[in-house]
């Protein structure tokens, strides 16, 4: 039997919550990332570049909007394989320009202002809005944040929680789909609440931690999260001293500068992207039992190595999952103060 989207959503939050949910007025006048952008309509269509705008557009039940996904770091959840497989795949890591505008979008969602921005890979905000084509980003990526200095940028502010939930939230409202965007808030805000809630003990023992994302060649310094970003507003939510100094977003960072530091806990990117070398989970836990400088680490000596997705070590939906997992695997870690 067929049972529509609205009706399950009515079920699972009651129907007094989707009769409060004003529908959007338009036109709609909101800032994004410093830029306003104005919406006459809910987009018919819409083109994703990045992971994690993808799969909260999923969420929001808006998976027939999508004519085109690209920037992938693993394969979609699996709740979306289905609606996923009916859309397009512009490109892996970065579509082309052309690719995105072929597509004729009524919004383009970015996760990342270097994909497009003043220095966009794929394209200025000004080359899609001279088209008539809007541009989104996620606004955790460019809060405090300057997109210019550093390779995946430097947060001048610490990562705030709440730009998350406001991209739902923005989201939601320009395809005039709210209660769907409040319920999806809600739920991700229950998570969290309920991960970071043995914080102070996990801080009373002193716990340090350290997240390495990938690396550009096994041979070469590994990316590693920095202060004030998302991985270290993860780290600091439960409890755990990020040992990474840089403010740089993924600063790299010499192996021997880490073992100096010797986090009690490692945290490794799982990803299904092959950019480069150090994306294979696999050869990360290599390299650190066989290299002569990682492998005398405490964190490895003992085991205490957490894998994560890799968009759960950034600002998506999979960053609550992320939070859970790193909060269940220390938990049950034997670690004295």
């Amino acid at each position: 039997m067929f049972v529509s989207r609205l009706a399950v959503l009515a079920a699972s939050i009651g129907l007094s919550t989707l009769a409060a949910a004003s529908p959007t007025q338009y036109p709609l006048t909101l800032e994004n990332c410093g830029q306003p952008l104005s919406f006459a309509a809910a987009p018919k269509s819409a083109v994703t570049i990045g992971q994690a705008a993808s799969e909260i557009l999923y969420s929001l039940g808006l998976g027939d909007r999508l004519v085109g996904t690209s920037l992938w770091f693993s394969n979609v959840l699996p709740e979306f394989e289905a609606q996923n497989a009916k859309v397009e795949r512009l490109a892996d890591n970065d579509p082309s320009f052309e690719s995105v505008i072929n597509k004729r979008p009524g919004l383009v969602a970015v996760q990342f202002e270097w994909m497009v921005g003043k220095q966009g890979v794929v394209g200025t905000r000004e080359q899609f809005h001279d088209l008539q084509i809007p541009t989104y980003i996620m606004p955790s990526d460019c809060d405090g944040k300057d997109n210019l200095v550093g390779a995946d940028g430097t947060r001048l502010q610490p990562f705030q929680i709440d730009s998350l939930y406001s991209s739902v939230r923005q989201l939601a409202a320009i395809f005039d789909v709210q209660a769907e965007g409040e319920q999806l808030v809600g739920n991700l805000q229950a998570r969290l609440d309920k991960a970071v809630a043995g914080a102070e003990q996990r801080q009373a023992k002193e716990i340090s931690a350290a997240f390495w994302f990938s690396s550009a060649d096994l041979d070469l310094d590994p990316y590693m999260a920095g202060q004030k970003g998302v991985a270290d507003y993860m780290m600091k939510s439960l409890g755990l001293r990020n040992v990474v100094e840089s403010s740089e977003e993924w600063p790299t960072v010499g192996w021997e500068t880490l073992a100096k530091a010797n986090p009690t806990v490692l945290v490794l990117a799982r990803m299904d992207r092959r950019r480069f070398p150090a994306d294979d989970i696999e050869k990360k836990l290599e390299f650190l039992r066989n290299d002569p400088v990682a492998q005398h680490m405490d964190a490895v000596k003992n085991g205490r190595i957490v894998i994560l997705e890799a968009d759960g070590m950034q600002a998506s939906l999979r960053m609550v999952t992320g939070i859970e997992t790193l909060a269940k695997a220390v938990d049950g870690f034997d670690i004295q103060r």
